[in-house]
């Protein structure tokens, strides 16, 4: 039972901070949108349909990086996740949250299950604009996708924290997050198939091999079309724990900056 009131707690308080940041939940939606209406619209002549791989399934490049713009939605959302640990911790009110009874790794893994779980909200709004846009999937891949987007949320939760516990100095945040989150979605099959870019430049295409959110991407992109990615199922999972076991070991509540 204080496990579960904790776990409520944290939760409590993220969704209050997201209700007093409104225009935090805007700007998650309306990046995406603008990929998805704009950035489609100039490469639908030049692709025009894409394959999922391996079953050679072909679909419209609008409905290909749909499920892209959600795992952006999740990267974006767990690195500025990372962003207030840092501040909070900055600011004192993390190291009150870790003098509760509870264990410190329970503690922090309940604040990235709270975010994950918020992201999660975000991810179907912006499923929920892209059936009113026109691209309409099923209901059995709206609920399969939801425990791929969750699991994709908790391993980018998780590297956030990573990054959160090093950073020394809040002014560098920014820089660092651009180092990260633009190299991982551009570096990804979230906007092109890994085919694609094989055609391109092998190094680009290793590069998208070992990025762990090319993974997270095909398993939301086949959960949605009601198929099951098992390599990517197991390394998302595989990065989530590792991630998690990294994150619990180097966060250090009295880091300060300087």
């Amino acid at each position: 039972m204080n496990y579960w009131q904790g776990f409520v707690g944290i939760c409590q308080r993220e969704l209050l901070k997201l209700w007093s940041q409104k225009s935090r939940f805007l700007s998650a939606l309306v990046r995406p949108l603008l990929w998805l209406v704009v950035f489609a619209a100039g490469f639908r002549a030049a692709l025009g349909i894409a394959i999922i791989e391996p079953y050679e399934t072909y679909i419209n490049y609008e409905e290909y990086i749909l499920p892209g713009l959600c795992a952006m939605v999740l990267l974006f959302n767990g690195m500025q996740s990372s962003l207030s640990i840092v501040y909070d911790r900055e600011m004192g009110s993390m190291k009150v949250l870790l003098t509760s009874p509870l264990p410190r790794s329970f503690v922090l893994l309940a604040k990235v299950l709270a975010v994950a779980l918020i992201s999660l909200l975000q991810a179907l709004a912006l499923l929920g604009f892209a059936w009113c846009y026109g691209i309409e999937l099923t209901l059995t891949g709206y609920l399969y996708a939801l425990p791929a987007m969750l699991l994709t949320a908790l391993m980018l939760g998780m590297l956030g924290l990573i990054i959160g516990a090093w950073v020394k100095q809040l002014e560098n945040f920014a820089g660092v997050m651009n180092f990260v989150i633009f190299p991982m979605f551009f570096l990804s099959s979230a906007l092109y198939p890994l085919w694609k870019m094989q055609e391109a430049n092998d190094w680009l295409y290793l590069i998208c091999r070992y990025n762990p959110f090319t993974y997270g991407t095909e398993l939301i992109r086949f959960a949605l079309y009601n198929e099951l990615n098992l390599p990517a199922l197991l390394v998302v999972l595989g990065c989530t724990l590792s991630f998690s076991l990294v994150a619990v070991v180097s966060f250090r509540p009295e880091r300060r900056f300087h």
